[in-house]
């Protein structure tokens, strides 16, 4: 982590956010092998940290849309925690009516887009919504958030081209975990060059390397800060790592395609408790026990909603 002590209004927000994000997401790998949760889950844990500093960068009304690993990035920007665990649940009280579940989450009321369960789709639907903003002239931002596969498909040049071409107020930032499922970058790029290959389109890079979450938030600010002042789209690589499988709340570490020793070296600089031992243990206890009644109460409430109505399965359909 960064020796830049934080400002501790940010510190505790920052870690309250990355508190809220992980002990969620364990909440969720200790219920689903119950089969409470009717819906696929893609844990984000040990990649809190990128969500975490850019949507804190962001103001309340700028929009971001995320991947099908999108439980932090939803959380970091606000989304509902109740309404998200009645969508795992299938419940009719959920952010979209229990029909979605983990891998299309969107709650505009906090300027969450929405997430895709397909590779890459977001990214120009991101770079849509901030054609509109431009055009609205209101100042706002759109951050896009993509890992390091969703580069390898063709729309993510042509959207980073036309952003360009037009000058989109949008920050792209790539979720670097080094897999693409179980396919290492190794066997899948040339050269990991990426940031020049980005560059190549005229958009300012910047690049952190080992999930600082304070060194994200500031290189999100300043990005952020050029787009509002009208210098077009900015793009973020953040490195990070996902301790879980790449589906489901368990390990895979005998499945022969990465090591626990690569699992250590990022648990050794996990930003959840290095930023934890920033804070006077009062305070971090606080936020603990808060976050805490939080996640029981966005439980019981899924828990306790009602299952959608049967005549759901004729709305939002194409035609009767």
């Amino acid at each position: 982590m960064s020796e830049n002590t934080p400002d501790p209004e940010i510190l505790a927000r920052v870690y309250r956010s990355l508190r809220l994000i992980r002990r969620t997401e364990e909440e969720i790998a200790r219920l689903y092998p119950s089969d409470k949760i009717k819906s696929p889950v893609h844990l984000s844990i040990g990649q809190e940290s990128v969500s975490v500093g850019v949507c804190d960068a962001l103001a309340s009304d700028d929009i971001m849309s995320a991947t099908y690993r999108g439980h932090a990035a939803y959380l970091a920007k606000g989304g509902d925690l109740g309404q998200m665990m009645a969508e795992l649940y299938g419940k009719g009280t959920g952010r979209a009516g229990g029909k979605a579940g983990s891998m299309h989450l969107v709650d505009m009321k906090a300027g969450v887009l929405g997430m895709s369960a397909v590779v890459g789709t977001t990214i120009p639907i991101a770079a849509g919504y901030a054609l509109a903003m431009k055009r609205a002239g209101r100042g706002r931002v759109t951050a896009s958030f993509f890992g390091d596969g969703a580069t390898e498909e063709g729309v993510f040049s042509e959207t980073l081209n036309f952003a360009a071409l037009h000058k989109l107020p949008i920050l792209f930032v790539c979720e670097n975990n080094g897999f693409a499922i179980h396919s290492p970058l190794s066997n899948r790029w040339a050269t990991e060059a990426l940031r020049e290959r980005v560059a190549t389109y005229g958009i300012p890079t910047q690049a952190i390397g080992d999930g600082d979450v304070f060194a994200i938030r500031r290189a999100a600010e300043s990005a952020i800060q050029a787009i509002r002042a009208g210098e077009g789209p900015q793009f973020l690589e953040c490195k990070t790592y996902r301790w879980r499988e790449h589906v489901g709340p368990g390990e895979d570490y005998e499945d022969d395609y990465r090591s626990r020793d690569e699992l250590t070296r990022w648990q050794e600089n996990d930003a959840v408790a290095i930023t934890g031992k920033m804070l006077d243990d009062a305070r971090r206890q606080a936020i603990d026990e808060d976050v805490e009644q939080q996640i029981a109460s966005a439980v019981e409430f899924a828990e306790q909603s009602p299952w959608p109505e049967p005549k759901e399965l004729f709305s939002h359909v194409y035609a009767d």
